[in-house]
């Protein structure tokens, strides 16, 4: 009902109007497409003939509101984050000026009918988008909840960077439309890509977060799918990843500290230690000063990364503090005080300084790694820690994880190498008319590494691949979907042609051309470099 409400506003105020979707129309698919969308003249999801069609519709006027969203965005440089995120947007959609919106279809029954011309369905991201405030009591007559009053506009919309263009380009203008503060900030965070580019079944390295945990535990998982993705860039998570990070972060710099700190409060003071405050020498006093201003100083640390939303950076000021606690026993060497009974009171100093420090670390660390928080803090205790110290992190030996993961995933060997060898044929295409030099040196071909690769939702042909191409990653659609799967597809090296004029294919935008060669079969097969090329590497 809201939905409907909101669209007859827009429609009644004159954000949206009447007129007619036009282009190329595959009917099995129910899809428009422009003529430059269409592969060899037909539908590029199922390669089906197309005809010239028109389809009534409504339209949002994006270009009513551009000028204010680029404005807003100069103005407000936190808006959008991170930065390259925010110049992708203005570059590339609106400093080049935006289409009008189709915001209905007629072609299909699913979804919300627009209630005065009921034969119209509203279309995303319209009835999506709105979700957001319709779902916490907006109403656009003015009736709205105390939970909406209260909350919106919200502090912050966290989603992934896939989707960045329709929260930070169409949904700020819809609330500017309906009259709506905006989101203080939208945040597009990377990816966590797989370590070796392809995961498929096939080779046995398909991860599956529950695997992991039945590996490693939740809370070393949490620790590194949160430390692993930085701020801006992708992230990288493999298996041998995994047991790498579980063996130097968890089990030694952490749960070693934890250990040996509660063994040595046990083996020399029972149990118990108090604050002696005894530093007697100039390097006694300035290690622990060190210490303790470390460990004040760590809190704030971790309240102005998350202030940035740099969670990875705040997970690792954390560390940093556990670190510089193994350190001080390295500087203070407790063993060695126990020897000298006159260094009684300085030991206790010591043990004192570092349960204090650790439990500061653990509190900080509750809100990533609550399980892990809630163990350390128990057995550091009140006073008292306890007599045996449970251990936090196991070591992990990766041969003997791998063996495991084998055994869960056994490679699928190849039926028949690459089946023989098909006899030699040869394919005679049309000619098409001859080209000067020129007119091939105004194409740019380039070596581009796929890094990620999805399939475009509701299209049977295509493909979404990100590919890397020197120090950029463009968006490149493409028809293949039928010769390689998303997985195949990570970690190839492609040619490609880079500087092919952007169009939408299914509604989702492609940025450049992948090469493929076609037999008399209609197979395709990408063209790769004969030898192994840097990703940027030009092609001539």
């Amino acid at each position: 009902k809201q939905v409907q409400k909101i669209f007859k506003k827009l429609y009644d105020q004159g954000d949206i109007y009447k007129g007619y979707y036009e282009g190329m129309y595959c009917t099995p698919c129910e899809s428009f497409w422009t003529e430059s969308q269409l592969v060899g003249g037909k539908c590029p999801d199922c390669g089906r003939e197309c005809k010239p069609a028109k389809e009534e519709a409504y339209f949002f006027k994006m270009s009513k509101y551009a000028d204010r969203l680029i404005n807003y965005i100069n103005e407000h440089p936190e808006f959008i984050q991170p930065v390259s995120r925010k110049n992708e947007m203005m570059n590339n959609f609106l400093l080049p000026g935006l289409q009008d919106l189709c915001v209905s279809r007629t072609s299909f029954k699913w979804g919300i009918p627009v209630d005065f011309d009921p034969k119209h369905i509203v279309y995303v991201w319209l009835d999506a988008l709105t979700n957001y405030i319709t779902g916490i009591g907006y109403d656009c007559d003015g009736n709205s909840t105390e939970l909406f009053n209260k909350n919106w506009p919200a502090d912050l919309h966290l989603i992934g960077k896939d989707i960045i263009r329709f929260h930070t380009i169409y949904w700020p203008i819809f609330l500017m439309a309906l009259d709506l503060p905006l989101p203080k900030q939208v945040f597009g965070h990377p990816w966590l890509l797989q370590g070796d580019g392809k995961m498929s079944k096939s080779k046995g390295n398909v991860l599956y977060a529950d695997e992991l945990v039945d590996f490693f535990g939740v809370d070393a998982v949490r620790y590194f799918v949160l430390h692993e993705m930085p701020f801006e860039n992708d992230g990288v998570i493999s298996w041998e990843l995994m047991v790498e990070r579980m063996n130097s972060d968890l089990a030694n710099t952490l749960g070693n500290l934890v250990n040996r700190t509660i063994s040595m409060t046990n083996k020399y003071f029972g149990g118990v230690v108090t604050d002696k405050g005894v530093a007697e020498t100039e390097e006694e006093k300035a290690v622990d000063a060190d210490l303790k201003a470390v460990t004040e100083d760590t809190p704030k640390r971790v309240d102005a990364k998350m202030d940035e939303l740099r969670v990875a950076d705040a997970i690792t000021e954390i560390f940093v503090l556990f670190k510089r606690c193994n350190k001080y026993i390295d500087e203070t060497m407790p063993w060695a005080l126990a020897k000298d009974e006159a260094k009684k009171d300085r030991l206790e100093t010591v043990l004192y300084n570092l349960i204090e420090s650790i439990k500061a670390g653990a509190k900080l660390l509750e809100s990533f790694m609550p399980e892990t928080s809630e163990k350390i803090l128990a057995q550091l205790g009140d006073g008292k820690v306890t007599e045996k110290p449970e251990i936090l992190f196991a070591r992990l030996d990766v041969n003997e994880v791998m063996k495991k993961v084998e055994e869960l995933h056994p490679h699928v060997e190849e039926k028949e190498e690459a089946k023989e060898e098909a006899d030699e044929e040869v394919i005679d295409i049309e000619a098409k008319p001859e080209i000067t030099f020129d007119d091939f040196g105004k194409m740019q071909f380039q070596v581009g590494e796929i890094i990620a690769c999805e399939e475009v939702k509701k299209s049977k042909k295509l493909l979404c691949s990100q590919v890397k191409i020197g120090s950029e990653v463009k968006q490149i659609v493409s028809g293949i979907k039928k010769h390689y799967s998303a997985e195949e597809m990570v970690g190839k090296k492609v040619m490609v042609l880079v500087n092919l004029k952007p169009a939408k294919l299914a509604g989702v935008l492609s940025e450049g051309m992948l090469l493929c060669a076609e037999d008399a079969e209609g197979n395709l097969a990408l063209m790769t470099p004969e030898k192994n090329m840097p990703a940027g590497a030009e092609i001539c």
